[in-house]
């Protein structure tokens, strides 16, 4: 792998972990594209580590506040918002993991989160903010972040969605939705670094590593700012319609066999 196509790579899992476009079925279609299908899991890690870097020094205020009370609301919010993807993990990690590899659904995958996508931005604008968000709501929105769990359905985009859902202001909702993907990334980081140790683990060059993992921490601060900026004013349903164009491509090209 070169330095040029970490950086791309990086590029990818930066902006996509954040946008609700699915960071895990880009990174697939990058690889795909490189030609590196079998990259794997060591840079799958170091891409997820400069994400975590990324939405720590956006949320470094938070985190101090979690520190100092460990069990306050907010924290007790986030361990429960964490308790369906853990579940969820744990029980269906194998299926998920063989589906990843083949990559036969990401179209349908795309599609689903578009419609997702849509449903929820029609909904109309709630008000809850962040001091309102209730254990119920912290559930809900964890529900929607196990089947996030799926190869190419965004966790950020169901995140959102499930929040808005729950009637949560749109900035309140892609907060939440950044700040709960703090543990979810975390644990998915120690998992990997688990398998690591177990020695599943392929050669990549340090410099090629370096570099993917400095492209995901810079251009995932940028994705995390700008969501939350962003659904201050705008729809989501640019990003619906573009994953939609995305998983139609993805169809026709898996069923003419080009893909």
């Amino acid at each position: 792998m070169s330095k040029l196509e970490a950086f791309i790579l990086g590029i990818i899992q930066g902006l996509t972990e954040f946008l609700p476009i699915s960071s895990t079925g880009h990174l697939y279609l990058g690889r795909h594209l490189f030609g590196l299908d079998d990259a794997g899991l060591f840079l799958d890690t170091m891409l997820h580590v400069g994400t975590l870097l990324a939405v720590l020094v956006v949320y470094k205020n938070e985190l101090f506040q979690i520190l100092k009370n460990p069990f306050g609301k907010l924290s007790m919010l986030l361990v429960v918002g964490t308790i369906p993807a853990v579940i969820v993990g744990f029980l269906f990690s194998d299926l998920f993991d063989s589906i990843s590899k083949t990559g036969v659904t990401i179209g349908w995958e795309f599609l689903i989160t578009g419609f997702i996508l849509w449903f929820a931005d029609s909904i109309k604008n709630g008000r809850k903010k962040m001091e309102t968000i209730s254990y119920g709501d912290a559930l809900f929105i964890g529900t929607f972040q196990a089947a996030a769990i799926f190869p190419a359905i965004s966790r950020s985009g169901l995140t959102i969605a499930a929040g808005l859902i729950r009637k949560l202001d749109r900035e309140t909702a892609a907060y939440f939705s950044f700040l709960l993907s703090i543990p979810a990334i975390a644990g998915g980081i120690i998992l990997q670094f688990g398998e690591m140790a177990a020695g599943h683990i392929e050669a990549i060059s340090i410099g090629s590593l370096f570099v993917a993992t400095l492209a995901s921490a810079i251009f995932g601060y940028i994705a995390v700012v700008y969501m939350i900026n962003f659904l201050k004013r705008k729809s989501l349903k640019i990003f619906a319609v573009y994953v939609w164009i995305l998983g139609s491509s993805i169809l026709i090209l898996q069923m003419t066999g080009i893909f």
